[in-house]
């Protein structure tokens, strides 16, 4: 044998043996690894013709997910009733890869969770068909579909999201433009993979769930942030205090001058005006002036406390950053306490602002996992609730309270149109936003409240993108939302 053949041997059995190593350390300590890859489409034919996949449902027992017998060779087929309404919430099972509650409970749905165990040999001595556990939501039925018909029936992008302010349960989650989950979870391939292109093709984005991966500027909401941290700053300020309040508002080291919405005087005009009555009528030249005053450092610290510029947010479902970025001047701090500038939430994030406020300055935080069964109810996990943060004291929370009720039970609040007498009694509190794009048509419509009034049970978000004013685009919908919440609780 000549030197060339020789090592050209030699090469092609030490690439044999580096395979056999390779196949061998695989199937012995990788198998695990190998299995959760997304896009095995072989640990999918097993998990789909071995367990049947555990359904997801609403707290008040409203199935959102279920499988049922399929006549191919994938024994079962997943569907959604419920489909559009609740894709934000379930998310996708597909040949491939899962999303939402789907992919954060997937091991629990599939069956193949180690907590699980006990219940399988149970199955496996009395002869019993194994299934997947069921992931039961915070949801609440009656707010989703409130929420998704009313974001359908303006017909323009956004998302809504309410709490229990007392306890972060996300009660309701909903995006539009949506899909229907059922499009993805077909057992043909190729179609499935036409069905994806499709939505991925659509310019109105239906796949991306508006209300945790939206972010939008504020708006005015943002002056929640704002007054609670001169309330924190300054003790000896009040909701009664006057606070300066121009009709307009020269920056420094600019030639640009801050306007009140439509050029509005402020308060009586005077130039001074009581806080509550700057909050209700949302001046911008009074809390530009007060962000100024506090400086960007103090803004950005309170915002923090809210919740924003969290990266590691989860409930469990990925949620996208909201952020307050430190303003380079003074000029810019100015436009940032007032929501604009490079200030980003999510619909998320608006109802944590009155969630907060409403729980005498508590935090708790969101979640959207109840709780987890086995086959037999027997409870594999439940979801304990949290503080996330404490932005406020209680007294400066009752003080913002007060001045949110404002807003909509003033005359002059700019979300009077739902006062207590417009809303058959019921008080609710709230604060709207409107942020500028150049375009009053492509202004981006936010609001964010809480009711009752006096024993919140409720804490809503809403941003509409291109909606035009927080009053008339996002506030009806928050109020529907109250509404069907409240009647599902004794109230009318």
């Amino acid at each position: 044998m000549n030197r060339a053949l020789r090592r050209i041997s030699i090469a092609v059995l030490v690439m044999f043996l580096l395979l056999l190593i390779n196949v061998n350390y695989l199937q012995g300590f990788e198998p695990a690894s190998l299995a959760s890859k997304p896009g095995n489409s072989r640990a999918f034919y097993a998990a789909q013709n071995q367990y049947e996949r555990g359904s997801i449902v609403t707290s008040d027992g409203v199935t959102i997910a279920a499988s049922m017998p399929s006549s191919g060779s994938i024994k079962y087929q997943r569907y959604y009733p419920l489909g559009p309404a609740y894709a934000p919430v379930t998310g996708y099972d597909t040949l491939f890869s899962q999303t939402g509650v789907e992919a954060a409970e997937n091991s629990l749905l599939s069956g193949n969770d180690s907590s699980l165990d006990v219940r399988k040999v149970i199955d496996l001595i009395t002869g019993k068909t194994t299934k997947g556990a069921t992931v039961e939501v915070t949801i609440n039925s009656k707010a989703q579909d409130a929420a998704y018909s009313a974001l359908a029936a303006l017909g323009k992008p956004g998302g809504v999201v309410a709490l229990n302010p007392k306890t972060g349960a996300i009660l309701a989650m909903a995006s539009y433009p949506s899909y229907n989950p059922a499009l993805l979870a077909v057992h043909d391939g190729p179609q499935l993979i036409k069905n994806d292109n499709q939505l991925l093709a659509d310019k109105t984005q239906p796949l991306v769930n508006r209300a945790l991966q939206g972010t939008y500027p504020p708006g005015s909401t943002f002056k929640i942030v704002t007054s609670s941290a001169l309330l924190t700053q300054s003790p000896s300020t009040t909701i009664n205090t006057n606070v300066d309040s121009p009709t307009q508002l020269t920056l420094p080291q600019t030639t640009h001058v801050l306007h009140n919405d439509q050029g509005e005087a402020c308060g009586d005009g005077s130039g001074q005006a009581p806080l509550i009555t700057a909050f209700a009528q949302s001046c911008d030249t009074t809390f530009g002036k007060i962000g100024m005053d506090l400086g960007a450092s103090t803004l950005n610290a309170m915002a923090e406390k809210f919740g924003m510029n969290d990266p590691n947010l989860t409930i469990p479902l990925p949620v996208a950053q909201s952020n307050y970025v430190l303003p380079a001047s003074l000029a810019l701090t100015a436009f940032s306490a007032i929501g604009q500038f490079s200030d980003t939430v999510t619909p998320l994030q608006e109802a944590m602002f009155a969630a907060a406020i409403a729980n005498n300055g508590t935090l708790m935080k969101p979640y959207l996992v109840q709780q987890v069964t086995a086959s037999d109810l027997s409870t594999v996990q439940s979801t304990p609730q949290s503080v996330l943060s404490q932005p406020v004291t209680p007294s400066v929370a009752n003080s913002v309270r007060q001045m949110m009720r404002a807003v909509v039970q003033d005359p002059n609040g700019t979300a009077a149109i739902f006062n207590a007498q417009a809303e058959g009694g019921l008080v609710i509190a709230g604060k709207t936003g409107t942020a500028e794009t150049g375009v009053v048509s492509l202004n981006d419509a936010a609001f964010t409240c809480f009711a009752p009034y006096g024993n919140p049970e409720i804490a809503v978000g809403v941003i509409i993108q291109g909606g035009g004013y927080g009053a008339s685009a996002a506030a009806p919908i928050a109020v529907q939302v109250i509404k069907a919440y409240l009647k599902t609780l004794g109230n009318p």
